[in-house]
């Protein structure tokens, strides 16, 4: 079985022959290219497990080579082959995305221990990709992110209600990601190449509410100087989101029904039908039924919404996806803030873990983000955390231990961390990686915790 296929591109016959006996004696399959235009059209026919390249080429040099490869195979792993006087040029290919250069005369050994670090990278490279891609599909769907079986099965609500025509209606308290699951829906349906609208229910009055909805004539109203497309018509083919349906009006709701029975409607002031195939989504933060009960939602556009129903979890009725979330956060505000941090403390994890969270998600969302602005290292610690996030995990502490005891507690925690601390720090002569082995953490952690203890690391 082949180690790989390996791409020489080398003008000198001489080396081409002895690179080819080399690396076929060694498992390898081989691919010789005297040029880099035909080496090009070669890289575009195939891709290639590495490439042996030589910077010393007619024509197109070296240098443009590696560029028009990393154009076509962005991964590609490519070792530069060159002469003594050519090492800058080297040095400059490897700053492009070279993984590593030799300088002719090469000795065998070396350039085959190149070649097996070069395949190694790229098949860690692969396996990263592949995991993240697993990542993906196991605990995501579009932006929604989860682990948990409640999460699971809304994951396979979405993929199982996505192909077909069904009205959905997806209910959840305020925060946990309404708009998200409708946003999946609408990507995984046939729909996805046409408008996806969203109609904040809640901000508008009726009568601005349907002049959106349905449009209006001109002269339809004071004011109304011009002909208006209304957003049915906007997501003709596509779908229709109403975010807080409960707060449309009892009038408005009766038009709506209309539309979704006859898929038809007139604008404002006009007579004449318009007929749009649209799939509608609604969501709500309310028990539709109560609103029933209370005459202030109509029972049969109830019935016509909830053909198939999405329940969001409270997040605090799924922590154990705390973790996936935040991480998920951090990658994408620690890009969008052009800051480098790894990870959050274990202290920071278990607050989060204590926490109601009345916002959800979107309050998880907003305090990563915040504490990714004031970090100062590539840890998130307590001191990033908001004030009043602090402040009532000390009161749900002292409510738990009985007030002031649990106070005391915690202070003498801290206390007997310090001194264990620093009575290893001594021992390990101040080493901090040493004393991190000896007290069994990694030493990102035990630099965070000298941090927040305030343990001056310089006396030991």
């Amino acid at each position: 079985m082949s180690k790989g296929l390996i791409h020489v591109i080398d003008d000198e016959p001489i080396i081409q022959d002895v690179l080819n006996q080399l690396l076929t004696s060694e498992g390898y399959d081989v691919e010789l290219s005297l040029s880099g235009e035909e080496a090009l059209r070669k890289v575009e026919a195939q891709p290639f497990d590495l490439t042996l390249l030589d910077l010393l080429l007619p024509g197109m040099d070296g240098i443009a080579v590696l560029r028009g490869i990393r154009k076509i195979q962005p991964q590609a792993e490519i070792i530069i082959i060159t002469a003594y006087a050519s090492v800058e040029s080297a040095i400059e290919a490897m700053k492009i995305g070279a993984f590593d250069y030799v300088q002719k005369p090469f000795k065998h050994e070396k350039l085959l221990l190149t070649i097996a670090r070069a395949l190694e990278h790229k098949n860690l490279q692969e396996e990263n990709i592949r995991l993240r891609g697993e990542l993906k599909r196991k605990f995501s769907f579009g932006n929604i992110i989860g682990r948990s079986k409640v999460m699971e099965n809304v994951f396979e609500l979405i993929k199982a209600a996505a192909p077909t025509r069904s009205t959905i209606l997806v209910q959840g308290e305020s925060g946990t990601g309404k708009e998200l699951v409708a946003r999946a829906v609408h990507q995984n349906s046939n729909r996805a190449s046409f408008p996806f609208v969203v109609v904040n229910s809640g901000s508008l009055p009726p009568d601005l509410l349907e002049s959106h909805l349905f449009g209006h004539v001109k002269g339809a109203f004071t004011g109304a100087v011009s002909e208006k497309l209304g957003l049915f018509e906007a997501a003709d083919k596509g779908t229709i989101f109403f975010d807080e349906i409960s707060s449309v009006s009892m009038e408005t709701q009766a038009k709506l029904l209309r539309v979704m029975q006859d898929r038809e409607f007139m604008r404002l002031g006009g007579t004449k039908t318009i007929r749009v195939d649209v799939r509608i989504i609604a969501a709500t933060n309310t028990e539709l039924e109560d609103l029933i009960r209370q005459k202030a939602f109509r029972k049969d556009l109830f019935y016509r919404l909830n053909v198939i129903k999405i329940e969001l979890p409270p997040l605090r009725e799924r922590k154990e996806d705390i973790p996936l979330l935040v991480k998920h956060f951090l990658d994408v505000y620690t890009k969008e803030n052009g800051k480098d941090i790894e990870t959050v403390s274990e202290d920071v994890l278990d607050i989060l873990d204590r926490h109601s969270w009345p916002g959800n998600v979107r309050e998880l969302e907003n305090l990563i983000e915040r504490a990714v602005v004031f970090a100062k290292s590539k840890i998130i610690t307590r001191e990033n955390l908001p004030g009043p996030l602090l402040s009532a995990e000390m009161k749900d502490d002292g409510e738990t231990a009985g007030g002031q005891e649990a106070l005391n507690l915690r202070d003498q925690t801290l206390s007997f961390q310090k001194r264990l601390i620093e009575t290893t720090l001594r021992k390990a002569r101040g080493v901090q990686k040493n004393a991190a082995s000896i007290l069994g953490v990694k030493p990102t952690t035990l630099n965070e915790m000298i941090k927040r203890l305030r343990i001056d690391a310089s006396d030991f």
